[in-house]
């Protein structure tokens, strides 16, 4: 007989997730698979005819950064839900918290440098630890604070991004100087897309295992911490925002249907329309390099955020329409099996495209990735649901929360569980 009292479950938050998580591949997958720049352009790496252009657009407008804004919301969600449930425990939730927080930063730098360096988790630890001393406030006081350092840091971008643009100008001027030249290359260094570059990322990731784990060390030892210092005003306001929808019921099916579905579309409407008229520039300029970068890392963030609370709410109305559904209890399972399935895609897609595994990497055209997406969330619909049934949580799941209470937990699902 089990011991544990059962916790309420909300098939919101699990299917939300799973959307989330599995959704999130429609870009990693050029990650895993290409030379970093191509991640926000085609004409740098992964083709320019037409399938490719058009794949990347459909991503660059309706996929980039809405999947993982969504994760995010989410994570900021099920922490107040972890918090309320350790009250409710009589637990000391600062305690729970810290301690899930600190394994999970272990967890991510894990797979930072011996899988993938698109890791999040290391960024999620480190800003769910300032995230939680806003837990106290109002859902409205979490909606105003989060809109306010959002736009701090969006008008941050602008200015840092823009600057590039400014010297590119200066250096393109008749009779521009060695030095705003100089300049330029200087500040564009981090964008090298040269065809040696190119060519070397390429052989690095098509070797074994060591080398591309000292690559690591000796080049980018310290990426995990800059990324905190760069997304933070990004990332701590979706958190904000994750913990305010769930205290306002919106993350919980407290909305009606009606609310959900014009939110939705208004919120998602407004948002692709800009990034539409974006894209179109974008390919009119032949994918300038420094427009590219501008456009991906600034001009892009309102439109990202309005699509990621947009998609959110479509995704709740589908989930209260079709709440019965087989598919969608599937896609429940994997999100409650989410951190397993994460770190385990990244290990299927680096076997397939590094050269420790099928050694694949750079060798395959942006459009024909995405015929390895499908399998993959094929993978997930097809283990997590039944695991779930005989476990009470994923592999991982069970780990992370064992190290966090210092104990191993009870694992299988005992008679009084059904």
């Amino acid at each position: 007989m089990s011991t544990i009292p059962s916790s309420p479950r909300y098939l919101e938050l699990d299917a939300l997730r799973g959307f989330a998580v599995m959704g999130i591949l429609l870009m990693n997958i050029v990650g895993f698979s290409m030379p970093e720049m191509a991640y926000i352009s085609p004409a740098i790496y992964g083709g320019t005819d037409t399938p490719d252009i058009i794949i990347w657009a459909l991503s660059y407008i309706f996929v980039d950064g809405k999947m993982r804004g969504l994760f995010t919301i989410l994570f900021g969600a099920s922490m107040m839900l972890l918090i309320e449930r350790a009250q409710t425990n009589g637990e000391n939730p600062a305690k729970v918290h810290f301690s899930r927080m600190a394994w999970l930063a272990i967890f991510g730098l894990a797979h930072y440098f011996l899988l993938w360096s698109g890791d999040i988790l290391f960024l999620y630890a480190a800003v769910g630890c300032i995230a939680f001393f806003l837990a106290g406030l109002t859902a409205e006081d979490l909606f105003r604070r989060a809109l306010l350092i959002f736009t701090i840091g969006f008008i941050g971008y602008i200015f840092m991004f823009g600057g590039l643009l400014y010297l590119q100008y200066q250096a393109g001027l008749p009779g521009a100087g060695s030095e705003a030249v100089e300049n330029l290359r200087e500040a564009i260094a981090d964008f090298d897309t040269g065809p040696a570059a190119i060519r070397a990322e390429i052989a690095l990731h098509r070797s074994d295992f060591l080398p591309i784990l000292l690559a690591k060390i000796h080049n980018h030892l310290f990426d995990p911490l800059s990324s905190v210092a760069y997304n933070l005003v990004e990332t701590l306001p979706l958190m904000m925002i994750g913990m305010a929808l769930y205290k306002n019921g919106f993350m919980t099916g407290g909305w009606s249907a009606a609310e959900y579905r014009r939110w939705g579309v208004r919120l998602t409407a407004i948002g692709a329309i800009i990034l539409i008229g974006i894209t179109f520039g974008l390919i009119h300029r032949d994918f300038d390099l420094l427009l590219l970068v501008n456009a991906s890392y600034a001009w892009n963030t309102p439109s990202q955020l309005l699509m990621t609370l947009g998609y959110a709410a479509l995704l709740m109305s589908l989930i209260g329409k079709f709440r019965a559904s087989p598919l969608l209890h599937r896609i429940a399972a994997v999100g409650r099996a989410a951190f397993s399935n994460y770190i385990g895609t990244s290990l299927l897609m680096t076997f397939i495209f590094y050269g420790w595994g099928l050694g694949l990497y750079g060798s395959i055209g942006r459009a024909e990735l995405y015929l390895f997406v499908p399998a993959a969330w094929a993978l997930m619909l097809l283990w997590s649901q039944p695991w779930l049934m005989r476990f009470r949580y994923g592999p991982l799941e069970w780990l992370w929360r064992s190290l966090a209470k210092g104990r191993p937990q009870p694992m299988r699902i005992g008679k009084s569980d059904n």
